[in-house]
């Protein structure tokens, strides 16, 4: 994010370096769309992809065979395949939050920015580099925790 690329857009480009490496074509990709216009999180990823794609809502000239990206907010709830992924993401997710722990030797809670005990261990290492491999710099939630820290040492 500091060279002004969105997490969207970082999403964006890592599906389509999935899609790319594909060895077979599928004929349609269902995405849960993080972004406000779900189409044009489809639109993204179908400009960082090497392949042919149509994205549902967008009215564009079939170039022939194309994947049909199906890009859409709440999409777990519409569709069983994105429901199970959305499973398999959250799994994945905790058990890399379950190494981080263990590796740091400290808990950092869920990793969520509503989670008092990431928060607790984010105020708690700032200034020390044990957590930046894994804190994102550029989170609204950092930011907040560094403005909390300013206020303490000014006293306001």
């Amino acid at each position: 994010m500091k060279n002004s690329i969105s997490i969207n857009e970082l999403e964006a480009m890592n599906f389509a370096k999935l899609i790319d490496s594909l060895d077979s074509k599928p004929s349609r990709i269902f995405l849960d769309s993080p972004d406000v216009i779900s189409e044009r999180f489809g639109v993204r990823i179908s400009m960082f992809s090497g392949k042919p794609m149509s994205i549902k809502g967008i009215k564009k000239k079939s170039t022939g065979e194309s994947i049909k990206i199906i890009s859409e907010h709440k999409a777990d709830s519409r569709y069983p395949v994105v429901s199970c992924a959305s499973i398999i993401a959250k799994v994945e997710r905790d058990s890399e939050i379950e190494e981080i722990k263990e590796k740091l030797g400290i808990n950092i809670g869920s990793g969520y920015p509503s989670d008092k005990y990431t928060i607790g261990a984010i105020k708690d290492m700032l200034g020390t580099e044990k957590l930046n491999p894994y804190v994102r710099e550029y989170w609204s939630t950092m930011k907040g925790i560094r403005q909390m820290r300013i206020s303490d040492f000014v006293g306001v």
